[in-house]
């Protein structure tokens, strides 16, 4: 059964970790900016993006959350087994489920790029 090293894992789901924070943080104060623009632009033009982007900022969110929960159930896993191996290295079941997270991740932060591209679009176009 091929093993992998746990500090190259471990370093993988910390910079997941902080990045989706990061996220979290900047979805924040686009939200602010958003109250702005509809503060100062009552047309319903205006209106139907600022609920378009609401909602897309409560599904990214969301997925940011059930992202970290499960990095989180995976960083538990790897710590469990390491307790009854001290080889410094993780089977390989638990190194396929960090595989398909950092594919999610890689795809979330894709998602998030594209719709902070898109709302900064808008934003100047409404401020």
């Amino acid at each position: 059964m091929k093993k992998v090293n746990i500090s190259h894992v471990s370093n993988e789901h910390n910079y997941w970790l902080r990045s989706l924070n990061f996220y979290k943080t900047e979805i924040s104060i686009l939200k602010g900016r958003l109250t702005e623009i509809a503060g100062k632009n009552t047309g319903s033009e205006v209106m139907k993006e600022v609920e378009h982007f609401e909602n897309q900022f409560k599904i990214q969110n969301d997925n940011i959350d059930r992202l970290s929960h499960d990095i989180h159930v995976n960083v538990d896993a790897i710590s469990k087994q390491a307790q009854h191996q001290s080889a410094g290295y993780i089977d390989e079941s638990l190194q396929t489920t960090h595989t398909e997270l950092g594919n999610r991740f890689d795809n979330e932060e894709k998602i998030i790029h594209d719709m902070i591209r898109t709302f900064r679009k808008f934003a100047e176009q409404w401020m």
